[in-house]
């Protein structure tokens, strides 16, 4: 994992999965609860280690309802075959004013006991590399005020929108200083991350990307380099527009390069910045891995290798969002199996 991060040779090509719970125990149910499914389908993973919150008392919930510690509250929304929590309450929606902001009872780090994390980490990083920490900027700003109340903030509502931003980033960057401290050393990678783009093109300006999203993104990178981390970056959809920033500011990896939106081609891609970054996920997850054939699967994965590592390093090949629980064992088995067989180096 580490190899292909730093676009080093490689004996393989590494692998990750991502999938929803339902998938987890179709899987467990399919291989048994006694097998190694990491193991089984070598799959090599990132390991994950984060502090505890021993902050105030969260509110209660009422039945298949969640709520964290920034008063996010989410329901439980059955699906087919699965379920989803969705959010249905966003603590900022109503806030009109800097006044209201302050009102909120933003997290602080003293919520947070971060005293366990750096034998966590030593012991993980034994089998793993280890991954440490979420910095989403623009993702938060969503949840916490509503998507569409935080796509007209930064139009109508310019230093409102200015000093909530910033109030998300600083915690942000001394929670994570806290968590890179404690682990000194034993963290591999970290995410600065959001996601900015949509099935058709960018959800945001990029004008309206540089002024209010891209000084903490370049925060987080920043801090990310001074405890020696590589970061991690995930932008679902057609993100392109953002990649000669985010890249110039420093991100090593981009997740999940979903090649069927507008300006995400994988060879593109490898070309324009396969010499500064590597690319982690690819294998299409709307059509092919839940409704196509295992030959078709595998298909799949020899074009995401050609394409991501055709320089024989810089990919970690893995679904290009979470595993759905329509997606056949059939097709995950056969992913993982051609990803092995195919991604020889040899």
């Amino acid at each position: 994992m580490l190899a292909a991060i730093n676009r080093q040779p490689l004996d393989r090509i590494p692998t990750d999965i991502w999938a929803t719970a339902e998938v987890w125990a179709k899987l467990r149910n399919y291989f048994g609860e006694k097998t190694d499914i990491t193991t089984e389908l070598h799959i090599d993973g990132f390991a994950a280690v984060g502090p505890e919150y021993v902050g105030p008392a969260l509110p209660p919930v009422f039945k298949d309802e969640s709520v964290d510690f920034w008063g996010i509250r989410r329901k439980r929304v059955p699906h087919e075959g699965g379920a989803y929590d969705e959010q249905f309450f966003y603590p900022l929606a109503n806030a009109q004013t800097i006044d209201d902001l302050n009102d909120y009872a933003w997290p602080s780090t003293e919520w947070f006991d971060y005293s366990l994390m750096r034998a966590k980490a030593e012991e993980a990083g034994r089998t793993r590399a280890v991954q440490c920490g979420y910095m989403a900027p623009f993702y938060f700003h969503n949840q916490l005020r509503g998507l569409e109340q935080s796509l007209v903030d930064p139009l109508v509502k310019p230093e409102f929108t200015h000093f909530l931003i910033g109030r998300i980033a600083d915690f942000f960057f001394k929670h994570h200083r806290r968590m890179f401290e404690a682990c000194q050393g034993f963290i591999d990678v970290a995410q600065v991350t959001d996601d900015l783009g949509s099935q058709t093109g960018p959800l945001i300006s990029l004008d309206l990307y540089r002024e209010f999203y891209a000084p903490h993104h370049k925060r987080f990178i920043d801090l990310c380099y001074e405890f020696g981390i590589k970061v991690f970056h995930h932008d679902d959809g057609s993100c392109r527009a953002f990649l000669p920033k985010l890249v110039e500011m420093g991100i090593n990896i981009l997740n999940p390069v979903q090649w069927t939106c507008p300006g995400m081609d994988m060879a593109e891609l490898k070309a324009e910045f396969g010499k500064r970054i590597c690319f982690h996920g690819a294998v299409e997850n709307q059509r092919i891995l839940p409704f196509g054939t295992p030959a078709e699967v595998r298909a799949e994965v020899r074009h995401c290798i050609d394409a991501l590592a055709s320089d024989g390093t810089g990919y970690i090949l893995a679904p290009c969002h979470n595993l759905q629980v329509n997606t056949p064992v059939a097709n995950i088995i056969a992913m993982y199996d051609e990803a092995w067989q195919y991604g020889k180096m040899s």
